[in-house]
């Protein structure tokens, strides 16, 4: 078996990767591989830009957010032919197995390599906590600190002069990051696409908020739920009376230091995977479920959905509103 292993980061970039990266390339050297790093994501294959790690500082990039190796959104992957390509340009540069981090785009470009007959493991990194059989994702815990901070500064400002701000969070369509954060803020609403609500219905809390006497109200929304937020929130002001900002968290989301349990779990992550490529496997999907670093088929991850409910919102909504 080749002794050539290649890491890659593709999609949405989130606080972690890099102490992934890092951890792979030490653990691939620990046991005997000569680790390479590919820059820019699949595009880079096609590109071949594709570079030792010995010549990368990959020492001094655990504590850095993002993807120090860069990433690419590149729908032009899901092409049989391209596959195929991408793949026959690892072989010929002896690279035998390739190691991906990301989302289920990720996942799914990493399953076309493996059908190609390279050996790939794959390494949930994203904000978003969206990928099954993991209870978190690289990046979810670092996201989620960036969030309740931005929302604990915004209470300072609302208590002092009575508002309302509604925060908008990322998660695409999984409500973990507007759930954990609402949980964490003392949010006194949160809306998400399993807890709809109209502006008429988001009003009439708000009102009874602050006639129980409360300085300010915070609303967590996850993003894509409301078609406007800043014509929500002005909707909210006109029905109220009362001052109500529109709050979009954004992008510091995917950036910043890495948390402690972010550093942690990426490295524990990077550590199977090299054992897994070291036992000849492949296909698989590393994750941190019930505690433990597991490895799920990457088919049976990208295939499996989980029907949230409303009644976690509905509970945090009913305690943070006495």
């Amino acid at each position: 078996m080749s002794k050539k292993i290649a890491i890659l980061t593709s999609g949405g970039d989130s606080p972690g990767m890099n102490s992934a990266i890092s951890a792979i390339v030490k653990s691939a050297l620990n046991s005997g591989f000569e680790p390479y790093l590919i820059l820019e994501g699949y595009l880079g294959i096609l590109n071949k830009n594709i570079i030792l790690a010995s010549e990368f500082p990959y020492n001094g990039i655990s504590s850095f957010g993002g993807t120090a190796i860069g990433s690419t959104r590149f729908p032009e992957f899901k092409d049989e032919e391209i596959q195929k390509k991408a793949a026959k340009i690892l072989t010929d540069m002896g690279i035998s197995s390739l190691i991906v981090i990301g989302g289920d785009g990720t996942y799914k470009g990493g399953y076309k390599l493996h059908l190609q007959g390279i050996k790939v493991i794959a390494l949930p990194g994203t904000i978003d906590n969206d990928i099954q059989f993991t209870d978190y994702t690289i990046g979810f815990d670092s996201a989620l600190n960036t969030i309740v901070e931005s929302v604990d500064k915004l209470r300072d400002t609302a208590n002092s002069h009575r508002r309302c701000f509604v925060v908008e969070v990322m998660g695409r369509h999984c409500p973990d990051l507007a759930l954990y954060s609402a949980i964490a803020t003392g949010s006194e609403l949160v809306i998400t696409n399993t807890n709809p609500l109209s502006a008429e219905e988001a009003s009439k809390i708000v009102l009874e908020q602050f006639k129980k006497g409360k300085p300010s109200v915070i609303i967590t929304v996850l993003e894509y739920v409301l078609p406007n937020l800043k014509e929500f929130a002005a909707q909210i002001e006109k029905l109220t009376n009362i001052t109500t900002r529109a709050f979009e968290v954004g992008h510091i989301q995917r950036g910043g230091r890495p948390s402690a349990f972010d550093r942690i779990l990426a490295t524990k992550m990077a550590m199977k995977a090299i054992e897994l490529i070291d036992e000849g496997k492949s296909g698989l999907a590393i994750g941190y479920l019930d505690g433990k670093i597991q490895a799920h088929d990457i088919t049976k991850v990208v295939s499996t959905s989980v029907e949230r409910t409303n009644e976690l919102a509905q509970k945090i909504n009913k305690i943070n509103q006495n």
